[in-house]
This record gives C-alpha cells, structure tokens and sequence, in this order.
C-alpha cells in the first residue's frame, strides 16, 4: 500500500533558487496547457488531451522567449501536465469543478518522480541539485523502504514541505468487537452511540482576532510594496496556524476513533450544498466535516477497519431511536425531545448517533435501503413520510 510521509525542510539559498523557478516553470506550463484547451474547446470545439499537450511543451522548449524551461526538470513540467489532465478527468466525472488557473502567491508544488532524484544513504538528491535536501526527519521511513515520488511544496506562509511516497505493509489492527455510530454537528463536533459528545474547538474562532488584525494591517500597506508582501506572509501564517491546529485535533480524534472501533458509521452529507446557507456556512467550514471524514475512510483501509456511510436524507434526528416514529418537525433549537408516541425524551444528537449505527448495521448485514418512503419498499427499515435532513 502507497503511504506518504510529509517532512518540513529548510533549503539553501542554491537550492531555494532551484525549486522557486521549478515552481514557476510548472505553473506557467499549467496555465499555458490549460488555456489551450479551454480556447481549443470553445473556438474550435476540439477537446485537446495530454498527449497534445506533451506535444505543445516541446514546441514551447524552443521559443526563444521560454528558453528557460531546459534549466529545470522536465519530470517536473511533464507531471504538471498530467496533474490538469486529471483535474480535467475529476471534472468529467462530476467530482471536482473546472480547473482553476495557479496563482504564484498561493505557493506552489512540483513534483519528482524516480527519474528526477536520487536516494542516496537515507537522503535526498533532487535532479539538477548538488546537495541533498535538508530535510528534518521527525520520523523514519518504513526500514526496506525507498521513496518512488516526492513533492516539493511552498506554502503561501513561506513554509517548505517534502511528501515523500513509499510502498510499505501497514500493520492491520488486532480485531475488536466494538460498533460506533457519529452524528456530526457544530455545538459538539460529533456525538457518540456510547453516549460521548466531543466539543467543537472552533479553531478559526480562537484565532479570528489575529487574523483579522493581521488582515486590517496588509490593508494599509502600499500595493506592490515590500511592507505589503512582509503583511500577506503574515496573514498567511495565521492562516497556516489555524490549518495546522485543525489537522493536529481531526487527526488525533480519527486516530483514536479508528483504533478503538472495529465499525464506524457516518453520514454521507452533501456538504458543499449545506455551506449555501450564509448563516451556517462559517461554523461548517470551521467544524470540517469533510476532511473529518476523509481521514476515517483512508484509516479505516489502512489498519483493516469497516468505515459505513448511509444516506443523507435518513432522519437520523427525528427518528424516536425506541419505537420508530418520526416526527413531523424538529427546529434546530430544540436539542430534546419527547417521543408523542412512547413518551421517551430524547437528546437529539445522542439520539441521531444511536439511528444513524441502527441503520449502518442493517445496511452491512442485509444491504437494506434506509431511505424512506422511496417507490419500491424492498428492504426499507420503516414506511413512513420521507424526512428532511437537519443538521445542528
């Protein structure tokens, strides 16, 4: 299984020099092979693919006005190339949007695959570069294991990363017998059918007053100035703080999710259409969902466990989790509620966690369908109206 391992290092002024025109070598070719095919297809209604693309760098090579793209890796430009061909197949398939141009203080990335570097004695020899990277090695890699592609990254704070790509045997976890359902929510971020709720950190909130002091002061800079990109870098690394505290929670609480349960069952949330809502849209963000749920499921394949997501439209939070009956409405403001039918109260998260497993239990072991009232009532939990998803 392909395992990256990130590591921060400090490059010398040589090396810096190298990767920074890297950089802008990739990004130029990006953009130039991007609005070829985007006025190709709209002028000409032709669809140009990678292999045309491959064909315009070559020509691009010889202009005498890009001359400078023979002084860095050419593995570098060729994977920049195959990098928008896959953003173009992703927006195909409906799963991302249509590529965006690369902006050069959003940092940037290059990337070096086995014929653009040399691992030598557990250190790395980028093409073109005479010193091995500096890199900070805050843990080693897999014993036996060498690295088959790298990713140099800059980030907007001026931060350099090196993501080094291994093939290694992860060890599976020994086999528990433990079950767990998770309602995501923004008061507490998820809550548990053990009965646990884990509070919301609200890590952008924490930091919302620097940031925006930070901000306040790049808005008095000239523009163009040395002063002005001396206050971006400073607001890029209160943005970088805040992704970095966000990561460091959602990674520990993944991990020890993943490590206790041998079955966890989430909600496949539509995300992007629940962010629509400007008054909720920040606290949604903040809690990232997605990126929560993103690493449960690459986790749970690593280390062997059973990641089940189950519809969005179930009406986990008002489904009585005793008798089965919905209710017709449930505010967000209402965080308890008593059943009209059995009269047991119910906290509403609490309550949702314990439907949300119910449901992703009956749909490992007999595959049935937990959307309500659907045209056919093959395998359905219960018949009934069909509910609309809220969320708190």
């Amino acid at each position: 299984m392909q395992k990256p391992y990130r590591y921060r290092f400090y490059p010398t002024t040589e090396q810096e020099s190298l990767l920074r025109r890297t950089m802008g070598c990739v990004r130029l070719v990006y953009n130039k092979a991007l609005d070829a095919r985007t006025s190709g297809w709209y002028e000409r209604q032709e669809r140009i693919d990678f292999v045309e693309t491959s064909s315009m760098l070559t020509g691009w090579k010889k202009q005498e006005d890009l001359d400078f793209l023979n002084d860095v890796s050419s593995v570098s430009l060729q994977q920049g190339l195959r990098n928008l061909q896959k953003a173009f197949v992703n927006f195909w398939a409906g799963r991302a949007k249509y590529p965006n141009f690369k902006k050069k203080h959003s940092g940037g990335s290059a990337e070096f695959t086995k014929a653009a570097f040399r691992w030598r004695d557990g250190q790395v020899f980028l093409a073109k570069c005479t010193e091995a990277l500096p890199i900070r090695w805050s843990r080693d890699l897999p014993e036996g294991c060498e690295p088959s592609t790298i990713t140099i990254k800059l980030e907007a704070s001026g931060r350099w990363f090196a993501s080094l790509l291994v093939d290694t045997d992860i060890a599976q976890l020994p086999k528990s017998d433990r079950q767990i359902g998770l309602d995501m929510g923004i008061t507490s971020l998820i809550a548990t059918s053990n009965g646990d709720k884990i509070a919301n950190p609200k890590h952008f909130k924490q930091l919302r007053k620097k940031l925006k002091r930070a901000q306040k002061a790049r808005s008095r800079k000239q523009q163009g100035s040395n002063n002005r990109n001396k206050a971006r870098l400073q607001v890029a690394r209160v943005h970088a703080q805040i992704t970095d505290t966000r990561k460091d929670f959602l990674h520990k609480l993944t991990t020890q999710l993943v490590r206790e349960n041998q079955t966890i069952v989430v909600e496949d949330l539509a995300i992007e259409n629940m962010i629509k809502n400007h008054k909720l849209a920040l606290a949604i963000s903040d809690a990232s969902w997605g990126e929560l749920i993103r690493q449960l499921v690459y986790k749970c394949e690593w280390y062997g466990r059973e990641l089940i997501k189950i519809d969005r439209w179930f009406p986990s939070s008002k489904r009585c989790g005793n008798c089965g009956h919905i209710v017709d409405k449930l505010p967000l403001n209402i965080r308890e509620w008593e059943c009209p039918k059995c009269k047991t109260t119910h906290d509403r998260d609490l309550n949702a966690a314990h439907n949300i497993l119910a449901a992703g239990l009956a749909v490992s072991v007999c595959g049935a369908n937990i959307r309500p009232d659907r045209e056919s009532s093959e395998g359905q939990l219960l018949k009934t109206r069909r509910g609309k998803k809220q969320k708190a």
